[in-house]
């Protein structure tokens, strides 16, 4: 945990100005309950040619929500760092839930792999996003580095998944 305060620190002393101060909350605030992503695979299960690249999404979202939200976040219950710094001034409203694993993060990179393995070219310009989104978590002080990382993990495994089970979905019944 010091080593990852360290880290936190480090940005905090080193990075902080006032242009990320006003981008990261807006960057955050994109994935705030999943919005942006979930935006992205309704879109997608609108367009024709593109309605496996939207189940893909829409099923790692779900399985996302049910590992990150359901299960591992209150399991885990890991406190978050601000927590540990009273004196540093939050730039968004703090977080009530656990802090293992970013959800952000984790739902983030869910559709970015979910689009990857679905075979969309837009994992590309998603993954941009998903790499500032959890970049933000840090530079907010919301999330511990490993909190993201795990999150990039789990995203990265559901999204996978999700693509593989909408596939799964998606095949028709052979004749007999």
């Amino acid at each position: 945990m010091q080593l990852e305060l360290a880290v936190l620190d480090w940005m905090q002393l080193h990075l902080r100005c006032e242009l990320l101060d006003r981008l990261m909350p807006f960057v955050s605030g994109l994935s705030n309950h999943g919005e942006i992503w979930i935006l992205c695979a309704a879109l997608l299960l609108l367009i024709r040619r593109q309605r496996a690249c939207g189940l893909s999404a829409a099923c790692a979202l779900t399985l996302d929500l049910i590992a990150c939200n359901i299960v591992l976040k209150p399991f885990i219950g890991r406190i978050r760092p601000f927590a540990f710094r009273p004196d540093l001034s939050l730039l968004v409203s703090p977080p009530g839930d656990a802090s293992f694993p970013s959800g952000h993060t984790a739902a983030a990179f869910a559709v970015v792999f979910a689009l990857k393995t679905a075979g969309s070219p837009l994992w590309r310009p998603a993954l941009a996003l998903a790499a500032v989104t959890a970049f933000s978590r840090l530079y907010l002080y919301v999330h511990w580095p490993t909190d993201v990382l795990a999150g990039i993990l789990l995203g990265t495994a559901v999204g996978w998944a999700g693509a593989k089970l909408a596939g799964t979905l998606l095949k028709k019944p052979k004749q007999t």
